[in-house]
């Protein structure tokens, strides 16, 4: 850690420690502020380390599969997850959960882009119901040159005898 970096730690934890210390609901005695003060410039301190400490052991960890990928395969009716050897008919809410997308799940354990995340006994049946509910289907073809039907004429209703001048003559 270089001495300017050291020096906005101390900085810091004293801000901190001074606006936790001015909060009127705060009774804090000597000994608590000082501890109060170190804590927080040892939670600065390692929060300005540098994450290179930390990242370089997640990207040294190597994934072991639970199952291989032709017996996480064996079966029509599901796909075994190879991070926990666990049936499921499919896999993309369960790598969800553990932070994953298809994609990092198969390189993870190098698996080729063809591999299914949904098993094939789960796809034919989601297949069968969309069909059932017409999915799929292309609209059918407009016909141009059929004319469009004539409606029949409305018969006129005749004119009522009251309203009229020749009514009022005879």
């Amino acid at each position: 850690m270089s001495e300017e970096t050291s020096m906005d730690a101390v900085e810091l934890a004293a801000e901190l420690t001074a606006a936790w210390l001015a909060n009127n609901n705060t009774r804090a005695s000597t000994e608590e502020a000082v501890a109060f003060l170190t804590a927080m410039h040892k939670t600065v301190g390692s929060l300005s380390a540098p994450a290179a400490t930390e990242a370089e052991p997640a990207a040294a960890t190597d994934y072991t599969p639970a199952v291989t990928a032709r017996k996480s395969l064996a079966s029509k009716e599901h796909i075994l997850s190879m991070i926990d050897g666990k049936p499921y008919r499919t896999l993309t809410r369960h790598l969800g959960t553990h932070g994953l997308t298809p994609d990092e799940y198969r390189s993870r354990y190098n698996l080729p882009a063809t591999y299914p995340m949904t098993a094939p006994a789960y796809s034919e049946q989601r297949r069968e119901m969309a069909k059932r509910i017409g999915l799929g289907r292309k609209p059918a073809p407009k016909v141009e040159n059929r004319p469009a039907p004539k409606a029949a004429p409305r018969p006129r209703k005749a004119a009522k005898a009251k309203g009229t001048p020749e009514a009022a003559v005879g």
